[in-house]
């Protein structure tokens, strides 16, 4: 347990030191000494008293850099504990918040947005809120298709996201062979790579107690995601019913993931890669895997939003694509390393 505390304290620092210092990182360089400065002159909403050199640097850094660097912790923090929580809901260890099909809803919610203008009446953000509509309500659909002709198993979830998933790809395809629309087009594949550059404080009033308040409430749910690794047979004998439990993580699973999709179109691999590689520091139990994949997923993802920034001057890389590139060859490592399995320590 003192190990535990450890860790999470070491970490908790860490993610504010990468908060800190992402500021200093972009096309205009700033001195660590001057964020300093005009972060705690804006925290004490002094900035009346700013020099009048600091003014550019200020907006930089209030308007631009500090709430894309929130976001993509609120985000990180929220996909990775969606990972931990889907993986226990299915027990697969190649479960990812958009395994069940969100992911694909979400898409289908984007283009019809985009090629068919569904939802321009919701205002500049009409893309965002499609693709969470149609990730929440894929969501739904996948728990009612998973009770229909009895209760839902983990099984039956993952073929019903499975199923939905492909529906949803044919039903976009369909609207972009259509559409012919090749500004379009290009709009879809940029927002299905993901992008942290839409950032306001306004959306941050949204995100952040949502990924907060679902990091604490599934770190409230810690003996039942063990369980639910333990499998329905083994929670019975201890008086759990789990079938519950699992829907109603999954709902708030997608509401979380939905929102992100709001946020920063796609993002990948975050939530695959972050509890795996959580597991080989702390273990499996559910009370420290929760608030230390939150943390992970925090910390990841600023830096990789920094490394998008930077990697190729004056461009933004999407970071999905990013992303994907440092995922994938430490997933494979993760698979082939023989000390590693999932549910263990």
């Amino acid at each position: 347990m003192k190990k535990t505390k450890i860790v999470f304290l070491v970490l908790f620092v860490v993610l504010m030191i990468s908060m800190m210092l992402a500021n200093s990182f972009g096309s205009a360089k700033i001195k660590l000494d001057d964020i300093f400065y005009i972060i705690y002159n804006g925290v004490l909403d002094n900035e009346s008293a700013l020099p009048e050199a600091y003014l550019p640097i200020n907006d930089i850094i209030w308007l631009l850099r500090l709430p894309r660097i929130i976001l993509a912790a609120c985000i990180g923090c929220g996909l990775a504990v969606c990972g931990v929580v889907m993986q226990a809901i299915v027990k697969n260890p190649l479960a990812d918040p958009y395994i069940l099909g969100i992911s694909s809803g979400a898409s289908l919610g984007a283009t019809a947005a985009i090629l068919l203008g569904i939802g321009v009446t919701l205002g500049e953000n009409f893309v965002g809120i499609a693709a969470f509509i149609g990730a929440f309500l894929v969501s739904l659909l996948v728990v009612f298709i998973a009770n229909l002709g009895g209760r839902a198993s983990s099984t039956k979830l993952i073929l019903s996201g499975m199923a939905l998933s492909a529906v949803c790809s044919a039903f976009a395809s369909f609207i972009v062979y259509f559409a012919n629309n090749a500004e379009g087009m290009q709009n879809i594949t940029y927002w299905l790579m993901g992008s942290l550059a839409g950032a306001k404080w306004e959306l941050l009033e949204i995100i952040v107690p949502i990924s907060i308040l679902s990091t604490l409430f599934f770190y409230t749910q810690s003996r039942i995601l063990n369980l639910l690794l333990l499998g329905d047979e083994t929670a019975i004998t201890l008086g759990k019913d789990l079938h519950i439990y699992r829907q109603c993580y999954l709902l708030v699973s997608a509401i979380v993931v939905g929102f992100a999709v709001y946020a920063a179109g796609m993002i990948g691999f975050i939530g695959l890669i972050v509890p795996h590689a959580v597991r080989i520091l702390v273990g499996s139990d559910h009370k420290v895997l929760v608030p230390v994949s939150g943390l992970c997923g925090a910390i990841f993802l600023i830096w990789a939003d920094v490394l998008c920034r930077i990697i190729i001057p004056r461009t933004e890389l999407p970071i999905g694509i990013l992303i994907s590139l440092i995922g994938a060859p430490c997933f494979v490592y993760l698979m082939i390393k023989k000390t590693y399995g999932f549910g263990g320590n």
